[in-house]
């Protein structure tokens, strides 16, 4: 995650939007003709009593296309995008950053604005920029009392989007004194604040359910489950909220234990839209239940999960882990497998995975996912010194904690292939390093620069070569043994089966050097080095 927030923050700081290249036509990019993203409008002139303004006219933006049928996304989605990519919310962004989060989340457009006072009016300039060309495409100045802040914004949304109609459907039009609370509540620093501004807001206006929701996140955050669960209960079924509180009444019941509950809420959901966020949940409830005769085991929700979205890694692990639980071993390892191929660097998988394959009596194989587990943290290394049969900790299921969105997974897949692409290409940068350190024999630096490189890139066989050759010079032999099978094992090359047979014949284990050399020669018949070593392994021993 860290390459792909310096990959954001790196862009330079370009006034002009025109200045900003395309990453592709929206069509190559799957996104959605009309999506539109608004951002939270700068205050100019840094007045505090609008500051709450900014993030409201984001809301309304986007509640007014929506209700125009100009799909907008939803304040969680951009809020989601933001903390994906350890963006501050409240950072003063240059276009070029702007526009590389709508590309991120899927937007064709971005909405971006100023607001300040003038006398008694509120005076708003908007412009909306296409993003497949990154150029301006429209803009608009509107002023009003402060009290017409609804009809200021909606007047905002036509004028930029003047092709959108009305569907006749009603805008949620609270108070502004309720309003205003809410929106103070979702910007507060603190979660007492946060309370207080939510709670007046409902009490000014107990239908505003989004401020329902807003007010479980911090109690849920603040580990008070019963408080959280007590404000979104309220919320009607029949809510344009409706679905997204009985998911996070779901979780509440679950995070109180109570399973049953929780198995009939997620149930329910799954009834109206078996989506993977519930199925996956489902999963969770029944593993932590453990033998039930309600409903189907949790493998079989988790299998479902992953058929509603192949590439959702958490389903992925969470099947492969019930596989454990329940002593599948060999199911354990397919799916546990398949987890680490879309995520190499998950360290819990590896670990999970290594255990498995020891228990299916495959030592070599479980010895290397164990290790490539402790470089990504020393927590795998205190779990490996556990009796073999509580080598793997309890509760290591993964819940889906955050609440569905209409787009979420298209950001989650968008920002995992950005991540991993940024991975791969940091992992050669210091992978580049290291060798280059390695051939002027400054070892220190380069097994840095090489740990570097595998910590985000766990099967780059090079990395493990080079690691092998270093500990080889230095006379760690032991360490180059096993650092030099990991190599192997990630990539069977005749380079690496020599530097191996270089390895044993140091450590006197001839025989074990020959089989490498002879198996080099027979990946690589014109290999001189595998020649050279054979020799030097002398004749078999009979």
């Amino acid at each position: 995650m860290r390459a792909a927030v310096l990959t954001i923050l790196a862009m330079t700081a370009q006034p002009l939007v025109s200045q900003v290249p395309p990453l592709g036509s929206a069509a190559g990019m799957g996104v959605e003709p009309s999506r539109v993203l608004v951002m939270p409008f700068e205050n100019v002139t840094r007045d505090s009593t609008i500051v709450w303004m900014g993030e409201a006219a984001a809301v309304l933006i986007a509640d007014d296309l929506n209700a125009r049928g100009t799909p907008a996304i939803s304040r969680d989605e951009r809020r989601q995008a933001f903390d994906k990519l350890q963006v501050p919310t409240a950072a003063s962004l240059s276009d070029a950053t702007i526009i590389r989060i709508g590309q991120i989340v899927g937007a064709s457009q971005v909405i971006v604005g100023s607001l300040e006072r003038s006398g008694e009016s509120l005076v708003v300039r908007a412009r909306s920029i296409a993003l497949e060309t990154g150029r301006l495409q429209a803009t608009a100045i509107e002023s009003g009392p402060a009290a017409d802040l609804f009809v200021t914004f909606e007047r905002i949304a036509r004028r930029l989007m003047p092709q959108s109609h009305d569907r006749g459907e009603g805008r949620e039009r609270p108070s502004l004194a309720a309003f205003e609370s809410y929106i103070k509540g979702l910007l507060a620093e603190t979660p007492a604040n946060q309370i207080n501004y939510l709670t007046a807001a409902l009490k000014l206006q107990p239908t505003l359910d989004r401020a329902r929701l807003a007010l479980w996140e911090v109690f849920e955050e603040e580990g008070e489950h019963e408080r959280a669960l007590a404000a979104v209960r309220p919320v009607p079924a029949d809510s344009p909220w409706g679905r997204r509180a009985r998911f996070r009444v779901g979780l509440s019941q679950l995070n109180l234990g109570r399973t049953a509950e929780a198995f009939e809420t997620f149930t329910a959901l799954a009834a109206t839209q078996p989506s993977a966020d519930v199925l996956n949940n489902l999963g969770v409830v029944q593993l932590r239940r453990g033998v039930t005769t309600q409903g189907a085991n949790a493998s079989s929700y988790f299998t479902k999960a992953i058929k509603s979205d192949p590439e959702d890694g958490d389903s992925f692990f969470n099947l492969g882990y019930a596989s454990w639980v329940t002593r599948d071993v060999q199911a354990a390892i397919y799916w546990l497998r398949e987890t680490v191929r879309r995520n190499p660097t998950d360290g819990d998988a590896h670990f999970v995975l290594g255990a498995a394959l020891a228990a299916a009596g495959n030592g070599p194989e479980a010895l290397r996912e164990k290790e490539l587990a402790k470089r990504l943290s020393s927590t795998y290394g205190e779990w490996d010194k556990r009796p073999p049969a509580e080598v793997v900790p309890p509760g290591l299921e993964r819940l889906k904690g955050d609440v569905e969105l209409p787009h979420t997974h298209r950001i989650e897949a968008t920002l995992a292939t950005n991540e991993r692409r940024d991975q791969q290409e940091l992992a050669q940068f210091y992978l580049d390093r290291g060798r280059r350190l390695f051939e002027i024999e400054n070892d220190r630096d380069a097994v840095v620069e090489l740990e570097r490189a595998l910590y985000l890139s766990p099967y780059q066989p090079q990395a493990h070569l080079l690691l092998g050759r270093i500990h080889m010079r230095n006379g760690s032999i032991h360490d180059a043994i096993d650092a030099l099978k990991i190599s192997l094992w990630s990539d069977e090359t005749p380079e690496a089966h020599v530097a191996l047979g270089e390895a044993y014949l140091l450590n006197k284990e001839t025989d074990a050097a020959r089989s490498e050399a002879e198996r080099a020669l027979e990946m690589d018949p014109s290999s001189v080095q595998a020649k050279q070593l054979l020799e030097k392994t002398g004749p078999k021993s009979k």
